[in-house]
Order: structure tokens, then sequence, then C-alpha cells
């Protein structure tokens, strides 16, 4: 059985955003992007490269798959992984993309998760996606933090 990893950058006081810069996602006018920058180090520039480096797939929101397409395929000297890895993305509005190989989930999320679980392949990495799949946490995943 695959697992579900989400790996998140989260302060303590719940922000979950990925550690661009300010530009990186405004909505709702949240207007701190870029927070976790003057907190890297090191150990978790390792643990980050650790993660990316494991052979999954990915387990993406429609926003994060939105905020990624146009950069991960221009990108793959940082990532290469992510161009090869079959991205599960959440969406009741795409149905396709030019970003292969991604496969697109409508309707019951979870219980399609539940049946990805089941299939054969490597374990599914979520980054980001926090809107996407709150109702889906019951699978319970493993959490890392660090």
């Amino acid at each position: 059985m695959r697992k579900v990893n989400v790996l998140e950058f989260v302060s303590l006081d719940g922000v979950i955003q990925a550690p661009g810069g300010p530009e990186e996602d405004t909505s709702g006018g949240f207007a701190y992007g870029g927070w976790i920058g003057p907190h890297s180090d090191p150990v978790v520039s390792t643990a980050i490269k650790k993660q990316m480096n494991a052979p999954c797939d990915l387990l993406l929101g429609r926003k994060t798959f939105d905020m990624w397409a146009p950069f991960w395929p221009k990108h793959s000297d940082i990532w290469p992984a992510v161009n090869t890895a079959t991205k599960y993305v959440a969406s009741n509005s795409m149905t396709s993309h030019e970003w292969q190989p991604t496969v697109f989930l409508n309707g019951d999320i979870a219980e399609q998760i539940t049946e990805i679980k089941q299939q054969e392949g490597p374990d599914l990495h979520v980054y980001g996606s926090a809107t996407s799949f709150r109702r889906s946490s019951s699978m319970i995943w493993s959490m890392r933090s660090g």
C-alpha cells in the first residue's frame, strides 16, 4: 500500500506557504510571502532535498498545481523527479494539462485517493494543497515536521 506523506512549510500560527518570495501567493490579501526564508538553514535544506529526491508521485490541489505547472517544467535542474512523477490533482474545473503525467481527480476525492493508495507505485507526496485535502485528512497520512 502506498503512503501519503504531507510535506508542509507551516508557521506556528498555522500559515502554510512554500519558501518562495512575497509574490508567490497573495490570495486572500496575504502579505507575508517568503516568511520562511530568514528561518532556513542547512538542516532544513538537507531535509527538503532528501524528500525531493525520494521516489514519489504527487498529490496536489489545483491552486498548487497552477503555481507549479509554469515553474517546474523549466527548472528540472533543481528537481528532476517532479516532471516524471505522476501528478494527481484535485480539481473540479480542470480535466487536462500539457504538463504530464497528470491525472485530474474530481467528485469523491477521498475515495479516489484511497483507490490510488491501493495501486502499485511510489508513495504520494503532498506539498501545499492544504485547502484541497483538509476534508480528506481522515485517511491519515504521515506528517513530517522539522
